[in-house]
């Protein structure tokens, strides 16, 4: 097996970006609960998801870092950079509407990744399969979560299963995108660098689908994915999540605690 841990072309970056991206965004999503969950138990779960998230994203801008080697550290990755600059799929910066939104989003996204990252085990990259290991185990618990919730609630009283159903028909043409290969990640595919997302779409299709019989749900037909996000099209959204994102460095610049 060749070590390609010091490839750091640029498509190796950009696809770890995307890949940075989406867990840093999710992890902001998922931490604008803190103080507003429905109980206290999820008052401590939400922002312990998003620590999760907010440490793979850390990780992965590190890594980035390291590879380009021309002075940026993880925060002017994380912080300073545009919005046509962050390559994140649209589900992860949707807002967090209900409880019934955001539980199904992270199920959503869990379920990709926890595969994902137990095929990131075979990278050529060093740091990669170093990382892999205790994100899977991270997003097995995710999936574990956000699963009992989404069957809760959609077995739950007429007004929970309601908020549900609508939940799937807003985020499921978003799914789409989980699975889109940019030619960064195909070169990267190539490599050996990073998995192919392709055959994860059959595990992840069980797995909703067997969560959803649970929660009397039913997958809906999306004749038009939304997509743009992997090419640095985002949603109105995304603009005041970045104005909260980075304020504190865009406000103090180099600031240190």
């Amino acid at each position: 097996m060749t070590n390609n841990q010091s490839y750091g072309g640029a498509d190796h970056i950009e696809a770890l970006l995307a890949l940075a991206d989406d867990h840093l965004i999710l992890g902001h999503r998922l931490s604008e609960w803190c103080g507003h969950a429905p109980m206290l138990e999820e008052d401590l779960s939400l922002p312990n998801m998003a620590l999760d998230l907010l440490g793979q994203a850390r990780n992965l801008f590190a890594h980035v870092a390291n590879l380009e080697n021309c002075g940026k550290s993880e925060d002017d990755l994380a912080y300073l950079r545009s919005d046509r600059e962050y390559k994140n799929c649209l589900m992860v910066e949707r807002p967090n509407g209900d409880f019934a939104h955001t539980m199904l989003r992270q199920l959503y996204f869990a379920a990709f990744m926890q595969p994902y990252w137990q095929a990131m085990e075979d990278s050529t990259d060093d740091t990669l399969r170093a990382l892999a290991g205790k994100a899977e185990k991270e997003m097995s618990y995710h999936i574990r979560h956000a699963g009992e919730w989404v069957v809760r609630l959609g077995d739950g009283t007429e007004e929970s299963a309601h908020r549900m159903v609508n939940a799937v028909v807003a985020l499921h043409p978003y799914t789409d995108e989980l699975f889109e290969i940019s030619a960064p990640l195909q070169n990267c595919i190539e490599h050996g660098l990073l998995p192919d997302p392709t055959p994860i779409r059959a595990p992840w299709q069980a797995m909703i689908e067997d969560i959803f019989s649970q929660a009397y749900l039913t997958i809906p037909d999306v004749p038009f994915p939304q997509e743009g996000g992997r090419h640095g099209r985002h949603t109105e959204d995304f603009g005041h999540l970045l104005s909260e994102l980075q304020y504190m460095q865009r406000a103090y610049p180099g600031m240190a605690w």
